[in-house]
């Protein structure tokens, strides 16, 4: 009996710090846990802000674009520089300029578009070969006035016309008249 006192101490005492040691570490999992969804919160959170960012961007880009002032749209003005560039032959050919298809594109604009895409991380590229095929010109165009930062009509003729400083070329002013005139008819 004089043992039963201590073993039982013991025991007890034994279950009790077992007891205390299991809360412990359900305690710690508990705070890992909570700490990782704070971590998949934070970053639902950033993914969220950008996905706002992005329609922010998108809104404030169809507001801003200038075609309404002619009544046009994005293909509108598309089907003006095309007839511009190539009177919508997509198998146009400016031997001088080496420049290719509906949109006379020029190698070194698919080098541009190439280092465009490597910018942005996309897998996607372009060969020279795709300046014949309507839809890949019209996407590189695109590209071309997204990066760039072209909204306005005038601004996309002339930069395409004469590269992303088209604007402060005046040679690009006539170019731009055609473009209008193309529109206007």
């Amino acid at each position: 009996m004089r043992l039963f006192t201590p073993i039982f101490c013991f025991i007890i005492i034994t279950y009790l710090f077992g007891s205390i040691l299991n809360k412990i570490n359900t305690i710690e999992q508990l705070e890992q846990q909570l700490t990782q969804k704070d971590l998949k919160a934070d970053s639902l959170c950033n993914t969220i802000d950008s996905l706002r960012l992005e329609i922010d961007t998108l809104i404030e880009r169809t507001q801003i674009f200038d075609f309404h002032y002619y009544k046009n749209s994005f293909k509108n003005l598309l089907d003006a520089i095309i007839q511009v560039e190539s009177n919508h032959n997509d198998s146009a050919y400016h031997k001088g300029e080496d420049a290719v298809g509906c949109l006379q594109i020029r190698q070194t604009m698919v080098n541009d578009i190439n280092r465009i895409l490597i910018n942005k991380k996309s897998h996607i590229r372009y060969s020279y070969k795709d300046r014949w095929s309507r839809q890949k010109s019209i996407e590189m165009m695109v590209l071309y006035c997204n990066y760039y930062n072209l909204i306005k009509s005038e601004e996309i003729a002339r930069c395409w016309n004469g590269g992303p400083k088209g604007m402060d070329k005046p040679i690009t002013v006539n170019y731009w008249r055609k473009v209008q005139e193309n529109l206007d008819s």
